[in-house]
């Protein structure tokens, strides 16, 4: 396996080695100008990532006189929202048992519904700004490839029916049906969403930085916030006072004062191979660019480009002491290694194919793995984030949901369960490090445990509560 791409660091303006989505995209990765000074707004944006930006989007749109300020301590797309594996999904980080438990079954339900709606609302927005993010709304399958597998895939469609969500929502797929999709080897079955639209994430974000700013919204990159506090935005080059503060920092969210427990980084890592031919790709299957993963334990997922690239990702990338954030953390050449492997057994006609890209990135998770946006109308405060990874569409939700907040609004987005959710705050170190960590390894013995047994892993029943 060869990896084309070296770790940027601060020093190094070189933005487009980040990853695969950062070198293709078209744009010019100069950073826009730094704060100047002290500024006063009635809205100022934390992190100009997805949340960051469709806020803005929802905000400028809504009322065109609101002045919006994004502050962004390296340039808009940086982190997860210009490297992530390119899903537009209606996944949710919490199950609707635990959105149930915070209000009530139709209110969970209603979550789904809006996280559903979200995927089609990115691909309008998207085209409503052209901006050409190479989206094709092919929705996911996820295949069964052993016989635990397939009780996982049995279970998740019977426990969807129970929910009253039907097969337009997701449907159980046998070997025959499964592989007409993505022949995969050792396919048992499978299940399928049409929910999931594949996109060019740096395309999607960098488009999205230059539609707020035709509305008016200032964005002012290299400018580091350093605390935030109500109604007060500190950065290193001045102050922003407004009326309300949005955290939109995701991943980073570590980085501010006060904020070390809030949420935790940890890495997921990709791959990308080089072009592959037509001839390969009819082995392969993904006819409609569907996002693929299977039903192991620890994540993965895939998608095929629309030049022809297959991209595929995973977690198993250590937690690191006291939630640091470093570019090298960026690679780790043993979780590249592995990740081509798995690529390999799912596909043999790709032994030999060579990767041109590969890459990370830290996501944020949150103690009780519940994503959740809202606003202190006392302290001007607002927050979204916790997105567990799946935070394409998320932060296009929150986005709008951010929206109605701060203009006062009372709509069906500001009673879903997720809004004015409080996670709790991850414990101190050592413990953190040491436990998830531990989860991280268990995932991965859990899968080893059912290659042997062929039977669902004792050890993922014992610490799925502590995994959410």
């Amino acid at each position: 396996m060869g990896c084309a791409l070296t770790p940027v660091d601060r020093r190094d303006p070189h933005y487009e080695r980040l990853s695969l989505w950062h070198d293709t995209v078209e744009t010019d990765w100069t950073p826009r100008a730094p704060l100047e000074g002290d500024v006063e707004a009635d809205v100022a944006i934390v992190g100009a990532g997805f949340t960051g930006l469709w806020t803005a989007h929802y905000l400028a749109e809504a009322d065109p006189e609101l002045r919006v300020v994004v502050l962004e301590a390296e340039t808009a797309g940086f982190g997860a929202s210009g490297r992530n594996g390119g899903w537009c999904s209606a996944l949710f980080p919490a199950s609707l048992p635990t959105l149930a438990g915070y209000a009530d079954r139709a209110a969970a339900l209603d979550q789904h519904r809006a996280m559903r709606e979200t995927v089609d609302e990115v691909v309008r927005a998207a085209a409503a700004e052209g901006i050409e993010a190479d989206i094709a709304q092919g929705g996911t399958i996820s295949l069964a490839r052993s016989r635990a597998q397939w009780s996982r895939a049995k279970a998740e469609v019977k426990e969807a029916r129970a929910w009253d969500r039907d097969e337009d929502d997701v449907r159980l797929l046998s070997a025959t049906e499964a592989t007409s999709i993505l022949r995969g080897s050792h396919t048992r079955g499978a299940t399928y969403t049409p929910d999931c639209a594949v996109v060019h994430p740096a395309r999607l974000v960098r488009g999205l930085a230059s539609a707020v700013e035709r509305r008016g919204v200032a964005i002012h990159e290299q400018t580091r916030v350093t605390a935030i506090e109500p109604h007060l935005a500190r950065t290193e080059q001045g102050l922003v006072r407004a009326r309300t503060v949005l955290r939109a920092t995701e991943g980073y969210t570590a980085t501010l004062a006060g904020e070390r427990r809030t949420m935790v980084p940890v890495y997921s890592l990709i791959i990308a191979t080089e072009p592959l031919p037509p001839e390969v790709w009819d082995e392969i299957g993904l006819a409609r660019r569907e996002t693929f993963t299977d039903h192991r334990h620890l994540i993965i997922y895939g998608q095929r480009t629309a030049d022809d690239r297959l991209v595929f990702g995973g977690r198993g990338a250590p937690y690191h002491l006291g939630s640091r954030i470093k570019p090298e953390y960026d690679r780790d050449e043993k979780v590249f290694a592995r990740l081509y492997a798995t690529l390999v057994d799912l596909f043999p006609v790709l032994v030999g194919t060579r990767v041109t890209h590969a890459w990370g990135g830290a996501l944020g998770i949150p103690r009780d793995w519940c994503a959740s946006v809202g606003l202190d109308r006392e302290t001007g405060l607002g927050w979204a984030g916790g997105y567990v990874g799946d935070g394409v569409s998320t932060t296009n939700l929150a986005g709008r949901t951010l929206r109605d907040l701060v203009l006062g609004r009372d709509t069906e987005l500001t009673r879903l369960p997720w809004v004015g959710h409080r996670s709790p705050g991850w414990e101190r170190e050592p413990l953190r490090w040491l436990g998830i960590n531990a989860g991280l390894h268990a995932m991965t013995l859990a899968d080893a445990e059912e290659s042997l047994t062929r039977m669902p892993s004792l050890v993922a029943r014992a610490v799925a509560p502590l995994l959410g």
